[in-house]
């Protein structure tokens, strides 16, 4: 049931909503959806956003692990270097709507923001929910309205958008439609690929969608033995046969079936196909050179000489990892540091400085942060976000065959294109 309180419909809106008549309606209120529509209202357009989840913005919720990371402080130029599909077809987007202006729009709207390592920009709560609310209330504030329903159908007369009709058998007349459905990943947050069938049967051509910033799978069995096992400050590289695809420096995490965290997700962006697998090194302490390492080493064997090699590395590694790195050594466990040979610390050295992993696949593409694919550039004017195919049928976000590697840049696309629709509905 419709609530009418819970999402401000005022009486002149459920006036609208009874003739079923609006000049634009945005399907979908996510990040790109609440901020095309809020701009459209702004211009004095009657819109409706609507919404197939009782609650908005589902998806934003829980992006950032719950903190939101709304964008990034680099420069345009920046965005577009770590935009891996299409970024030339975002250039007017991002200038039309720049990170200066959604930071601005947020602190404007009480969502005051800070900056972390990476350029990374954050509400200053910590909290994803912030975030959310605050652009809800924006959309409303301009005088968008929100609507708990489910589309199935654009109508399409003349090649013109004429209405939509939702899953209770409303028919909605609308002089324009954008849709902002997101894509295919957290499909529990109502990102179920509505938008491609819609796009699809306006006649639009929709690239194959697959993981993108998804967790990768190893090979190797032990790797559940250290799960929920997360590393600071490493440097991760990422190989396929002889050729370097990434090498990054952050976080990352172990899991029941391989790795995961920032730096994993970032180099998964880099992944176009795993064929017969790919190599994953992992520098365990990148600050130090190897022959650093190796006078660490002694300098730690040479405190305690009479220790056995199984006890010696605690001050070096995190526990979980000590048993790891000595079965991979080759060094017997309980051999007496002081006996140990100038070619076993080698060893432990270059098992220190490249420890290494067969990637061998990624996770299905419902644990992706984002989808890769959708709906192709080349059929969307990138001044407007409308359709070249079908007039006054607008695209913004997720939808679109755009994407990012991490860092606040995957959002910034959903505000610039959110916003570019809004502009021009």
């Amino acid at each position: 049931m419709m609530r009418s309180k819970e999402y401000g419909m005022n009486t002149k809106f459920m006036k609208r909503w009874k003739m079923n008549k609006f000049d634009s309606v945005i399907i979908g209120a996510g990040p790109a959806g609440l901020i095309c529509g809020a701009t459209a209202a702004k211009r004095g357009k009657r819109v409706a956003i609507i919404e197939k989840n009782t609650l908005p913005a589902k998806k934003l919720r829980i992006t950032g692990k719950g903190r939101c990371n709304i964008t990034n402080c680099a420069d345009i130029q920046t965005f577009i270097e770590n935009t891996k599909t299409n970024a030339p077809f975002l250039y007017s987007a991002f200038y039309s709507f720049t990170n200066d202006d959604a930071i601005s729009l947020f602190n404007d709207i009480g969502v005051k923001t800070k900056t972390e390592r990476g350029g990374r920009v954050f509400p200053v709560s910590d909290s994803a929910h912030t975030v959310a609310d605050a652009l809800v209330s924006y959309a409303k504030k301009c005088g968008a309205e929100i609507l708990t329903d489910n589309v199935k159908n654009i109508i399409i007369k003349n090649n013109s958008v004429q209405s939509v009709l939702t899953s209770g058998g409303k028919k909605i007349q609308s002089d324009s439609v954008a849709v902002a459905t997101g894509g295919i990943s957290y499909p529990a947050t109502g990102s179920t690929g509505d938008g491609y069938k819609f796009a699809a049967g306006a006649g639009h051509t929709i690239i194959a969608p697959k993981p993108s910033l998804v967790p990768m799978v190893v090979k190797e069995k032990w790797i559940g033995d250290i799960m929920g096992l997360s590393l600071k400050n490493v440097q991760v590289s990422l190989f396929c046969a002889n050729k370097q695809l990434f090498c990054d420096f952050g976080e990352m995490l172990f899991t029941h079936f391989g790795v995961s965290g920032p730096l994993i997700l970032r180099a998964s962006a880099e992944i176009e196909n795993i064929g017969s697998g790919l190599d994953l090194y992992i520098d365990l302490k990148p600050a130090l050179t190897a022959e650093q390492l190796d006078v660490r080493i002694v300098r730690d064997f040479n405190a305690l000489p009479n220790k056995n090699f199984s006890n010696s590395l605690n001050l070096l590694l995190p526990k979980k990892l000590i048993p790891v790195i000595i079965l991979r050594s080759g060094i017997e466990p309980y051999k007496k540091v002081h006996q140990i040979t100038k070619t076993e610390r080698e060893l432990l050295v270059s098992e220190i400085k490249k420890f290494h992993l067969k990637i061998i696949g990624t996770r299905p593409i419902n644990e992706a942060i984002i989808t890769s694919g959708g709906v192709c550039v080349d059929e969307i004017n990138p001044s407007t976000m409308e359709s070249k195919l079908v007039k006054n049928l607008f695209f913004a976000g997720e939808v679109i065959d755009v994407d990012a590697v991490t860092g606040g840049y995957n959002l910034q696309i959903a505000f610039s294109t959110g916003f570019l629709a809004g502009k021009h509905i």
